[in-house]
């Protein structure tokens, strides 16, 4: 058990920060063994042995486990061992592109690929300077650098950095709209407020008097039993106006219903159920009204109930205004998948009392109403001169007003249902000439998820790009300094054969090749014994006469200022 949570704590311990799946794994696996099989065949042509592929392996597989816990030990560490183990070299290209991504703060990420500069620079000095030119080593070694370790490191640190930047941006936005929100809701409170009171200011007040006073007239002994019946009426509806005014102002006020005093009256309920109670303040009124229910009773949901209730009230109070006298049909229809309520009424009986008050917004109120449960109203003139109000709702919840038409649309100003975006930017404008506001919303999926994906391609084409520019450099530079070399390195028969054992030291290093190149690095030891205390040149042969993988090699051995012997053999590659 102990050995079970050593080995957990250790493996947590590896992952480090961040969480590492099962894919995770596999993936680091997969690429390790990528890594090693390439390393494997890079050191069978640099004729590595069995024990060095080993250490090569071992160590690829090492830093491609460790370099999400360790970025910048591992980044150095494989700077250093692509030196000595040409097996790992290619291992650095993503322990860069991982250090580029973890290491927190520029100036630890200068310092890490600093150091791993210093030590892949100084390293190949000290294992190349038998070979001569550090000018030109340093070079070839600081452009491979730039492109194995350098180039994915800043390329994985933009990536990184720029998936930040578009999740902060994401959650700034996010908190905009919750910000917006708020206002909006605190000033529509703040309107709401407003109009309620003034509402209770101006409505209860003439409210209350109308109640008074109507209670007055009923008590007076000098009217008929007729006409008290209608003052009583007439006092019924002012206090349930009055109730219902409450209701409205506490709302708005509040978002919910005022609390009523137990003594007053309760109002009627608002819904198909009272109905009946409002047909029969009519016919209290003297108003000839008929009520009739067709088809089995079904209850509705709250807001088609309330919906019913408000349909045959407006269309009641729309006769009473515009038809004075004549008679009404209130009929309430059960059918199958809807409820219809209709009222209707015939021509007048005579010219009006007087001037007619209103608003002009009841049958529209209606259709808004009706239309957000789910249903539709119908008003419009019958034949004979009478008026129908027709609604039709619907018995569950089917609403149908979070969609809002082009018309109303255009009518509204172009906007559906909401403000302009959050910055004031727009993207065009819409047929009416609206502006079009943007969608952040699609911009943040193209940004963070269907963009990524095609942002990632291209990025990802650029670095290569930009990769294999570098990489055609170092290869230019590494053909130029073979090329440059050659002449240091080659001699031709005619030449060889000139040159005598005796003569001086001067004389005939005058007429030979530096021999200082990677060419003829340690030719001079694979060919036969040297003179004892002797200074040995070795050249190649130009004649191109040599087997495959053998080298014509020209050997000049120098001792106290004299050309003691030179031999021609064959050397290995």
């Amino acid at each position: 058990m102990d050995v079970t949570a050593r080995v957990r704590a250790g493996r947590d311990w590896l992952k480090g920060p961040e969480p590492w799946t099962r894919r995770m794994l596999a993936g680091d696996l997969a690429l390790a063994g990528v890594l090693v099989l390439l390393g494997l065949g890079v050191e069978e042509l640099d004729k590595g042995s069995a024990g060095r592929m080993l250490a090569s392996a071992v160590a690829v597989v090492l830093l491609t486990l460790l370099r999400r816990r360790l970025p910048v030990l591992t980044l150095v560490a494989g700077s250093a061992v692509g030196v000595y183990l040409p097996g790992a070299f290619l291992v650095a290209i993503p322990l860069g592109w991982s250090a580029g991504r973890r290491i927190v703060g520029v100036g630890r990420a200068l310092g890490a690929f600093t150091a791993a500069f210093v030590a892949a620079i100084a390293l190949n000095m000290v294992r190349e300077w038998s070979q001569g030119r550090p000018l030109l080593i340093a070079v070839f070694s600081t452009l491979m650098f730039l492109a194995m370790v350098v180039m994915p490191g800043l390329a994985s640190r933009y990536w990184s950095q720029r998936s930040t930047l578009l999740r902060a941006l994401q959650e700034r936005n996010a908190q905009l709209l919750r910000e917006r929100a708020m206002v909006a809701g605190q000033a529509r409170l703040r309107e709401r407020q407003r109009i309620a009171q003034d509402m209770h200011d101006s409505l209860g007040h003439q409210l209350a008097l109308i109640s008074v006073h109507t209670g007055a007239l009923e008590v007076d002994p000098v009217l008929t039993d007729r006409q008290r019946e209608a003052v009583g009426v007439l006092r019924q509806a002012s206090v349930a106006a009055m109730h219902e005014l409450r209701e409205v102002v506490g709302i708005l006020r509040d978002g919910v219903e005022a609390p009523r005093p137990v003594e007053e009256a309760q109002p009627a309920a608002r819904g198909v159920a009272g109905i009946a109670g409002i047909v029969e303040s009519a016919r209290s009124a003297g108003t000839e009204v008929r009520l009739t229910t067709a088809g089995q009773p079904r209850p509705l949901v709250a807001a088609c109930d309330h919906a019913a209730y408000r349909i045959a009230q407006e269309a009641l109070t729309n006769a009473y205004k515009h038809a004075p006298g004549a008679p009404i049909t209130v009929e309430l229809r059960y059918e199958d998948d809807s409820l219809v309520v209709e009222i209707a009424n015939g021509p007048a009986a005579g010219p009006g009392a007087g001037e007619v008050v209103s608003g002009g917004q009841g049958l529209t109120g209606l259709r808004e109403r009706a239309r957000l449960v789910g249903g539709m109203v119908y008003a419009g003139a019958v034949e004979g001169g009478g008026f129908r109000v027709a609604g039709v709702l619907p018995y569950g919840t089917e609403p149908a007003g979070a969609e809002i038409t082009g018309a109303e649309e255009s009518a509204a100003g172009g906007v559906a249902g909401g403000v302009a975006d959050d910055f004031g930017q727009q993207l065009g404008t819409r047929s009416g000439g609206a502006p079009e506001p943007l969608d952040w919303a699609v911009i943040d999926r193209k940004l963070l998820s269907g963009g990524t994906r095609s942002g990632g391609v291209a990025m990802g084409c650029g670095i290569a790009v930009a990769a294999v520019v570098v990489l055609l450099i170092v290869i230019g530079a590494a053909v130029a300094l073979l090329i440059g070399s050659v002449s240091d390195a080659t001699i031709s028969r005619e030449d060889y054969d000139g040159v005598h054992v005796g003569e001086p030291e001067d004389t005939v290093r005058s007429r030979l090749p530096g021999g200082d190149s990677i060419l003829t690095e340690g030719l001079e030891r694979k060919g036969p014994p040297r003179p004892q205390g002797a200074t040995c040149v070795a050249l190649l042969a130009d004649d191109g006469t040599e087997e495959w993988g053998t080298d014509s090699v020209f050997r000049f051995c120098f001792k106290d200022g004299k050309l003691v012997e030179k031999q021609a053999y064959q050397a290995k590659q």
